[in-house]
């Protein structure tokens, strides 16, 4: 191997996003990031940018997010210091936590891994899932900055039957925040809800989701569980897609990326591929 050998290295992690403007880079603001990009840029010394599975909104926090990025030979194998017996992925979970932990301690990265060269967090996903916190009962300051506290009332069982056997291809488009030229067609794989005496979650899971699009549809079906829209509001809007002011957003700090799956490690270049031939890129990243 030379100096120009370069691993593609799969990291998982998770974030509270209160404290952040969202994933990506903004000038002048703390980004999620940003920040993952400097502990990086720290422990490898050198810069380095990564690839996201979603760009979450500010706000949203993550459960398991996964970025991949390119590290040179050296650097990799530097990582280890004077303990060979290490391996480079559990000293970059260890190293990167210790910088992240000083610099707000909202991130944590799970795992490390080296994976294929055609791997590619963002186009190789074969689903993505949300979860959304709402609370039922008495405000909790404890949980309050990733749980949704709706001031009316909500008919759950209405909320249940507005949203049964919404599964497959659709048209989003009025769920999702228009882009020039870039499709609102996605595959919906899950969209229901558990409910307990203090906490309702909402679990959407779909091949991928348009801008907004988690959150417009929680915002649209909490409208019909608190009576501000009619039964069956939210299906109509869907079978009848249209881009108005009535799309409603649900605050950001109740959604939670919950997890991205991928297929095996022979398969994610085949998938990258095949996403990137079916849609425009502008998009694809998540809510």
């Amino acid at each position: 191997m030379d100096d120009q050998t370069t691993y593609r290295i799969r990291i998982d992690l998770a974030y509270d996003g209160t404290p952040y403007h969202g994933w990506a880079t903004q000038p002048g603001l703390p980004t999620v990031q940003e920040a993952v990009e400097t502990g990086l840029a720290t422990i490898l010394r050198q810069p380095l940018s990564v690839t996201v599975a979603g760009r979450t909104d500010a706000g949203v926090h993550a459960a398991n997010q996964v970025i991949h990025c390119d590290i040179p030979q050296t650097p990799w194998q530097r990582l280890v210091g004077n303990r060979p017996t290490r391996r480079p992925e559990e000293a970059l979970v260890s190293k990167l936590n210790g910088v992240l932990a000083r610099e707000s301690g909202a991130i944590r990265i799970l795992s490390a891994q080296i994976v294929p060269e055609g791997f590619d967090a963002r186009f190789s996903p074969l689903s993505r899932q949300y979860r959304y916190r709402i609370n039922n009962g008495t405000p909790d300051p404890l949980t309050r900055h990733f749980t949704y506290q709706h001031r009316r009332p909500l008919n759950f069982e209405a909320m249940a039957e507005e949203i049964a056997d919404i599964q497959g291809l659709y048209d989003f488009g009025s769920f999702c925040k228009p882009r020039s030229g870039a499709t609102t067609v996605r595959t919906l794989h899950r969209f229901d809800l558990d409910v307990t005496q203090e906490l309702t979650t909402v679990w959407l899971a779909a091949d991928a989701f348009c801008h907004h699009m988690v959150r417009a549809l929680v915002g649209a079906l909490v409208q019909v569980g608190d009576g501000t829209r009619p039964c069956g509001w939210l299906q109509d809007r869907l079978a009848n897609p249209v881009r108005d002011s009535h799309m409603m957003l649900a605050p950001a700090l109740g959604l939670i990326l919950d997890t991205v799956t991928y297929p095996n490690n022979d398969e994610v270049e085949q998938r990258a591929q095949q996403t990137r031939a079916r849609r425009d890129p502008t998009c694809l990243p998540c809510d």
